[in-house]
């Protein structure tokens, strides 16, 4: 599906970093991991604070992450009034992260949309990366590289929003899926591609046919200006932007947390993906991280998999080999510990 072009102009890397934010969502709820969170740590908590890995919680290392390309100070961790008890035991004060907290759960719309119009609301030159706080990526050095292209793409080209995809190794039904289309530019190596199509958890057999015609994982890591989220969200989903886009003349004053309790309050639930990205406006652009590993740890099964994949040894690991039923981790799994 790529195309081949014998002379280009590589891409500068010319965006001003000074306007780039991070937003890191950290709000979901990780149902589906609680059975192996409830070994690892003995309770239910949220897995984004859970030291699934290594000794640190999957939090933090998005946080550390992040913190190749974007300063603490220009981070935003967005989270749950739910959780405050986790996010306060993981960023003590001092540590310069700006912290959303959003009274209930509206969907992950809201989750990426709140902030980007609070950072609008700071600077409205800001371009935002998005990182989703349950991922295993290990080529760190690489993926930071690649988004710092992508900034300088979006400084250049500031309607798009640029969505990072993963070479699949399999037909996986819970990720959602990206057919790339025409070329249409370059980062500083790799080529970016217009949007054919987008699906959101296909079925089987659609799957399957997306794996063998070259499409791509979408890895919900995206970049854009928060200028061009704001307009995606007035577009697609125009009830959820009237809640948050009286939000702004609010921020920094003292009825700052009374408005936002009253724009969640009313506020419609809305999948990002589903709501926005599926419906592919023509904004919408891909590009490939090159010989990236990455997983979406969303499954006791899928962790599993990856922590053996990559010769990671957690304490927790020998707990799960004892008891695999109870973490619905597949005999064929539980069998290598």
């Amino acid at each position: 599906m790529q195309t081949a072009t014998p002379t280009r102009t590589p891409a500068r890397r010319d965006h001003n970093r000074s306007h780039l934010w991070a937003i890191v969502l950290a709000g979901g709820e990780g149902v589906r991991l609680r059975p192996l969170v409830r070994h690892v740590c003995g309770d239910e908590r949220p897995k984004q604070y859970v030291p699934l890995l290594d000794t640190r919680t999957l939090l933090r290392q998005t946080l550390d992450r992040a913190a190749r390309l974007v300063p603490p100070e220009r981070t935003v961790v967005v989270t749950l009034q739910d959780h405050a008890t986790y996010v306060a035991n993981e960023l003590r004060a001092g540590s310069g992260f700006r912290i959303l907290v959003q009274p209930e759960s509206r969907g992950t719309a809201a989750g990426v949309l709140f902030p980007a119009h609070w950072i609008h609301a700071q600077d409205p030159e800001a371009v935002v990366m998005i990182f989703p706080s349950d991922h295993y990526i290990q080529e760190e050095a690489l993926f930071v590289e690649h988004l710092a292209d992508v900034a300088g793409f979006i400084g250049r080209h500031p309607d798009r929003i640029v969505l990072v995809g993963a070479q699949p190794t399999d037909p996986e039904t819970e990720y959602g899926w990206i057919e790339p289309g025409d070329r249409v530019g370059w980062l500083a190596t790799t080529p970016v591609y217009q949007i054919r199509g987008f699906l959101e958890k296909p079925s089987p057999e659609v799957a399957r046919t997306l794996f063998a015609s070259g499409s791509l994982w979408n890895t919900m890591i995206f970049g854009a200006r928060a200028g061009a989220l704001i307009e995606a969200g007035r577009e697609c989903l125009p009830l959820l932007h009237e809640r948050l886009a009286r939000l702004p003349v609010f921020l920094g004053t003292e009825h700052e947390p009374w408005a936002i309790r009253h724009a969640y309050s009313l506020a419609p639930t809305a999948n990002f993906s589903r709501a926005i990205l599926q419906a592919c406006p023509e904004s919408l652009v891909v590009s490939k991280v090159p010989g990236l590993t990455w997983c979406d740890l969303g499954t006791p099964e899928r962790v599993v998999r990856m922590v053996t994949a990559m010769g990671i040894a957690p304490p927790w690991l020998e707990h799960v080999a004892a008891d695999p039923v109870a973490t619905r981790v597949p005999e064929v799994l539980a069998s290598r510990l």
